[in-house]
């Protein structure tokens, strides 16, 4: 017996050394604390109710928006964190939505299903006329169409023929489908151009030639069938405001109007965009809460969600699901009473939707900047649209205290895993993190890198930043951006799920020995093929 133990001793004390130190952080006891406060005191789906049902789309600047700033912040201090605050960044004006409609006048009356497009006037009342259909994308397509628009309504959009889903809307990744994405890609590079930089954005060109044509409104066609409607818009700096109304008709309705407009009855419509502009404050805010640590002076990990939408509809799986989550996984740290070593750092972004905008401030005031390009023209583009041409990156002297970000905003699915972005290191860490909740769905840990929301500028500066692998559920094939993004798409389940984990893995990554291995900091990377034209 005593052999025996002395042997399995010697076999512990080596496989402890040879586990990643992360082990040592998974604080099992609390663990079970943070399971009880979220699955059987959860207040994530009163939070997700009150963005979605009580103040509705969060449009940057809008009303809502700045209600949402002041309610969740609010909340923030009604749980007991620390140093709650709004961050402030230069974003331009705010927009909402008073009323809209539109109707087919001739050869038979019928109303549309239409939305204005984000940041363009109103129509000053019911304006009505004929339409010309005239697709255009380019400035080049301007001159097919010239003095062809006056006292026209506009029709921008190329009409498709449609088309019928082959898929179910609705999925949950299989274990074989999570298994086959956890390969790592090759990141692929070409030589950088900076030509099209130098281009007004194609809206405010198209707005200038539709008023110099004398068109009294322009519309465009949904991106997806099914009668769903975005009115996404990017028209929002101080200055760049469009002259033309702008709306966006459901495909259907606008293939019938391209239909009609081919034959000797064409159309005839009347339209009603109401609309107002918001410029009381110029800034858009940031919202911040910390759980403040103990000890490593300084250090912190960090969750976040942005928390504009748009207004099609009331924001909830993009994002207010994701905000839900980070809002929850404060309060239940915060009810736990958790003594993390380092800050855990809770941020509803801002601005997400016209470009990553409030993730990129916070980046470039607390982490890093790039280097100007030296080109004046260049450097008085706003900070988003040349950041990723800009080199070298220039550390802050608050680069090293974040020590791991992690983002939610793939709609209201529960977490499946989570992508290292290519960080080899890393991944024994996030395998020790989510092995308890291996029961819950949520094991895999893939080599992927990920795009397209809040962590990007994180990694674009060598910061260790990380997005959740969820199920997909409907969120891209019906709810992303559309008229129909409201409560009643969340899953109850999901969402308390979603935000057990995240909490866990916040305690795990704050208390850990050793922080998560950080990538290099990015440098100007070599064309893939150096003989590619």
């Amino acid at each position: 017996m005593r052999l025996a133990a002395a042997f399995v001793s010697a076999s512990v004390l080596v496989l402890a050394a040879a586990m990643p130190a992360a082990a040592q952080s998974v604080d099992r006891a609390a663990i079970n604390t943070i399971v009880d406060q979220g699955f059987n005191h959860s207040e994530v789906m009163n939070t997700a109710a009150h963005l979605t049902d009580n103040i509705g789309g969060r449009m940057t600047n809008s009303p809502q928006m700045r209600e949402a700033e002041a309610w969740t912040q609010q909340q923030f201090r009604d749980w007991g964190l620390s140093n709650v605050r709004a961050e402030g960044f230069e974003f331009g004006r705010g927009w909402s939505i008073v009323r809209s409609s539109a109707r087919m006048t001739a050869p038979r009356p019928i109303d549309l299903r239409v939305i204005p497009v984000a940041w363009t006037p109103g129509t000053n009342g019911v304006i009505s006329g004929g339409v010309v259909v005239a697709p255009m994308t380019t400035a080049a397509d301007f001159d097919k169409w010239r003095g062809k628009l006056s006292g026209k309504i506009v029709m921008v959009t190329k009409p498709d023929t449609g088309s019928e889903p082959t898929e179910p809307a609705f999925k949950r990744w299989t274990d074989d489908e999570l298994a086959g994405r956890t390969n790592f890609v090759l990141p692929t590079h070409t030589e950088p151009s900076l030509g099209g930089l130098r281009e007004a954005a194609f809206a405010e060109r198209l707005d200038a030639f539709l008023k110099e044509e004398g068109a009294i409104a322009w519309v465009r066609m949904s991106q997806r069938d099914a009668g769903l409607l975005h009115g996404t818009g990017y028209t929002y700096r101080v200055g760049a405001t469009p002259v033309v109304p702008g709306l966006e008709l459901a495909a259907e309705d606008y293939r019938r109007l391209a239909r009609l407009a081919k034959t000797d009855t064409p159309p005839t419509l009347e339209l009603m965009s109401e609309v107002q502009f918001h410029d009381e404050d110029v800034n858009a805010y940031n919202i911040l809460a910390d759980i403040p640590g103990t000890s490593r002076s300084g250090e912190y990990v960090m969750a976040g969600a942005h928390l504009d939408s748009w207004v099609a509809s009331d924001g909830a799986v993009d994002n207010a699901a994701g905000s839900a989550v980070i809002m929850e996984a404060a309060r239940i740290l915060k009810a736990s009473g958790v003594r993390p070593k380092r800050t855990i750092r809770f941020a509803l972004w801002n601005g997400e939707e016209q470009g990553l905008l409030g993730s990129l401030a916070y980046v470039d005031q607390h982490l890093a900047t790039r280097a100007p390009l030296g080109d004046a023209a260049l450097d008085a583009l706003p900070n988003s649209r040349t950041w990723r041409q800009r080199w070298p990156v220039q550390p802050r002297p608050g680069h090293g205290d974040l020590v791991a970000y992690f983002n939610l905003d793939n709609g209201s699915g529960k977490i499946r895993g989570i992508n290292a972005e290519g960080n080899i290191a890393a991944v024994p860490f996030f395998e020790e993190w989510l092995e308890p909740f291996g029961s819950m769905g949520a094991s895999t840990v893939s080599l992927r890198n990920s795009g397209g929301t809040d962590h990007v500028y994180m990694q674009s500066v060598g910061i260790p930043g990380y997005q959740f692998i969820q199920d997909p559920l409907d969120y891209s094939s019906r709810l992303h951006h559309t008229s129909i993004d409201s409560y009643d798409h969340l899953k109850p389940e999901d969402l308390r799920q979603a935000a057990v984990i995240l909490a866990s893995i916040l305690l795990s990554a704050a208390n850990s020995d050793e922080p998560l291995p950080r990538m290099p900091i990015p440098t100007q990377p070599t064309p893939t093929d150096p003989f590619a034209y």
